[in-house]
């Protein structure tokens, strides 16, 4: 069974950092590539970063661009977003997805449950 399970949001001051964690099961992630998303109450689903090791692409949408660094470990089957100088606009539920056919963005087979961030002072 393909799974992605999300973890390491949670309630950060701004300013501040946090990690999140994508872990893939019943797949190996390293053959996929992984976006990241986000989505605000009442805003669209929009996405945050992604990368590619298959046509060695990486993208960072401009509200985020210097801030958030997109990684993997390919021995734990896990992603990361490094999410650093949070700010409050960056409050939304984050989702990881997976695809098998490369794109950065591209047309994502799998997706987690989601986690948490929460920006406030």
């Amino acid at each position: 069974q393909v799974q992605l399970v999300e973890s390491g949001g949670g309630f950060v001051q701004p300013g501040g950092s946090l990690r999140l964690s994508c872990v893939g099961s019943g797949f190996t992630l390293a053959h996929y590539s992984i976006g990241w998303f986000r989505q605000a109450p009442g805003k669209e689903r929009e996405l945050v970063s992604c990368d590619s090791p298959s046509k060695g692409t990486t993208y960072y949408s401009e509200s985020v661009k210097g801030r958030f660094t997109i990684s993997r470990d390919n021995a734990k089957n896990t992603a990361y977003l490094r999410m650093n100088n949070l700010k409050a606009e960056d409050t939304a539920i984050y989702y990881c997805a997976a695809e098998v056919l490369g794109g950065c963005p591209g047309d994502y087979d799998y997706w987690g449950q989601g986690t948490q961030v929460t920006v406030s002072s």
